[in-house]
């Protein structure tokens, strides 16, 4: 938080730099217009919170938590998938090291993630996500999904990897073909940001 703002956090990549698995007029009305939307609505209703406290006004607080819950989950996770993504580079778009160990020892292959990931991404009920998290306590990786942005969350599990399959992350691009955007997510993926990710929660 910017001033205790919420801000639009700057992509790490041109717009045009993950086509052709995500154009560039896709990327920019998800980032500047969808992303953006949950910004400001998270800041919307902290402005909402505060001055009612100042005026001594009554609010529906059981409303007001579910819409800030959902909007700072938009923004969060938002901000972890841009971060796990970047433009293909033309090597063979794997993860190595600690990551590589990791999800061999958890799955038994890396085709065995990718099936259970992809297979998690196209359940999701609605809208949601799927994300690659680590427990604390067991350290073991488990995939998590995600309805909206703040239904059946693992409580404090650090996520490492997540894909957006609300409609507006793929529509334009793919219109319902779901499974052709979650295919063309592999070649984008960013495993060494995913492996920081995983070398910070375990430390």
């Amino acid at each position: 938080m910017d001033n205790n703002k919420y801000i639009l956090p700057e992509l790490p990549y041109h717009y045009h730099e993950l086509s052709p698995y995500i154009s560039e007029e896709q990327l920019k009305i998800h980032h500047q217009k969808h992303h953006q939307a949950y910004v400001s609505g998270a800041n919307t209703i902290l402005e909402k919170i505060a001055m009612a406290r100042v005026d001594g006004v009554d609010i529906d607080m059981r409303a007001v938590a579910k819409e800030l819950s959902f909007n700072i989950g938009g923004h969060i996770f938002h901000s972890l998938f841009w971060a796990n993504l970047k433009p293909l580079a033309g090597e063979i778009n794997e993860p190595s090291g600690q990551l590589k160990e990791a999800i061999i020892g958890g799955f038994g292959s890396f085709t065995r993630f990718k099936k259970e990931f992809t297979q998690t991404a196209m359940t999701v009920e609605g809208s949601g996500w799927a994300s690659l998290a680590i427990c604390p306590i067991t350290k073991q990786l488990m995939i998590m999904q995600v309805e909206k942005h703040n239904t059946n969350l693992y409580p404090q599990f650090s996520i490492l990897l997540v894909i957006d399959v609300f409609e507006h992350a793929y529509y334009l691009d793919y219109k319902n073909e779901k499974a052709k955007y979650i295919e063309a997510f592999w070649n984008i993926v960013n495993w060494g940001e995913v492996g920081r990710r995983l070398e910070r929660a375990a430390s």
